[in-house]
């Protein structure tokens, strides 16, 4: 039965924050979910959902209270729009973790593909005789060891989104833990006494599938990407960055178009085309997370600006976006990601770069290079970084400062 819920004052602030923090998580969990075909991780995504349910209904009724004028509507509003869309991006979840709770089915392609394309999350239940039980986060020293992350912590029914160094793991938590799959196996083990067995399913031979299939992990490292843009560009009130994110919900409507094609062609040549329903399902639903990355950004687009509390939000969320340059002397300068082992060395991902000038070692195939202002969109390995390049990254607080000291930047990381 629904929670009942009666106004109360709440720092708008606060909820916002948890807000995106579990958005973010509710992505990772539900292509997971599908990933692992695991009706467990389903099942956490439709809690979330359930708590972001009521945490934007909270949300609105704060701000409602807080409108008091024209002037009050007009500011607030893109904070509506940010508050719709993680809403948007909770449903959408919610649909993608029906198709495991339900049955719905995807085709053997589907999860030969997607891990490539989601970085390792799984669901482990601390053991009482665990070497992490009653040990802190700092203490135990897991990302700067294996790269693993604890993103989110299940105690007695409440989720604790942001563990820090001194969160202390308890025998019975259901801790989820997100990295390279070499990571995993050991912390997975420590933590479960398991061995963790990751899948290994066959592969689909339609090509017409395939090239569906294909085009549903693009149109999912597209939206993922853009919904960290859109916090991007709300953050630092970018209407440059809000515009890729306009790009790039553009391109997954061209994508979702031709998978239509390919998925209908498929469905002539295998035995049970009722089976491709979950195809269907996953593509719509990653649609609408790129629809929504969009009404994030919308207010940055509209010259309406951010509103102060969305910033101070993002800034105090569980993982946090940064904005740096590369300083002349820094050991990126002439250097490409791949090359420093920027993400292995930080634990950041860099999502986006803007070029202060053209630099032909960035044409593709022979193409045309990046000009001057230009941003690059979700860079490579092979990247090459240049002084006063503008880096947007994605993180740990920890790690922002790992690579604001690698690039050298002396920005406040903790502001």
């Amino acid at each position: 039965m629904a929670e009942d819920l009666e106004y109360e004052p709440v720092s708008v602030k606060e909820v916002l924050a948890e807000m995106k923090d579990t958005a973010e998580l509710l992505i990772d969990l539900s292509y997971s979910a599908v990933l692992l075909g695991s009706d467990e991780v389903a099942e956490e995504v439709l809690e979330l959902e359930d708590r972001m349910d009521v945490l934007q209904l909270r949300a609105r009724m704060s701000l409602l209270m807080a409108a008091r004028s024209p002037e009050d509507a007009e500011g607030l509003a893109p904070v509506l729009g940010m508050v719709g869309a993680a809403e948007k991006i909770s449903d959408a979840a919610g649909d993608i973790a029906k198709i495991v709770l339900e049955d719905i089915g995807l085709p053997d392609a589907m999860r030969a593909a997607l891990p490539e394309a989601v970085e390792t999350l799984v669901r482990a239940r601390i053991v009482a005789d665990s070497p992490f039980t009653d040990r802190t986060l700092v203490d135990i020293n897991l990302e700067t060891e294996t790269g693993v992350r604890a993103l989110a912590i299940r105690r007695r029914g409440d989720w604790l989104f942001n563990p820090g160094p001194e969160t202390v793991l308890r025998a019975d938590d259901v801790v989820l833990f997100r990295g390279p799959e070499e990571g995993i196996d050991a912390v997975y083990e420590d933590a479960t006494g398991a061995a963790y067995e990751p899948p290994n399913p066959p592969a689909e031979g339609i090509e017409d599938l395939e090239r569906a299939v294909d085009a549903i992990v693009h149109m999912k490292n597209m939206s993922e990407l853009a919904v960290d843009l859109a916090y991007g560009a709300v953050l630092f009130d970018s209407d440059e960055v809000a515009a890729e994110v306009l790009e790039l919900e553009a391109e997954v409507d061209a994508l979702q178009s031709r998978f239509e094609a390919w998925t209908l062609q498929a469905a002539g040549r295998i035995d049970d085309p009722v089976s491709l329903r979950g195809l269907v399902h996953l593509a719509t639903a990653t649609e609408v997370i790129s629809d929504a990355a969009l009404e994030i950004s919308e207010g940055v687009l509209r010259g309406l600006g951010t509103h102060p509390v969305v910033q101070e939000a993002v800034l105090e969320s569980d993982e946090v976006i940064v904005r740096l340059t590369v300083a002349p002397d820094s050991d990126l300068d002439g250097a490409t990601l791949g090359g420093e082992t920027v993400k292995t060395r930080t634990g950041m991902r860099v999502i986006a770069v803007r070029r202060t000038h053209a630099a032909a070692d960035d044409a593709p195939d022979g193409g045309l290079r990046p000009d001057a202002g230009d941003w690059i969109v979700s860079p490579g390995p092979d990247t090459r970084l240049h002084t006063d390049d503008v880096l947007i990254a994605k993180g740990t607080r920890s790690g922002a400062g790992r690579l604001a000291a690698l690039v050298g930047d002396d920005v406040d990381i903790e502001g």
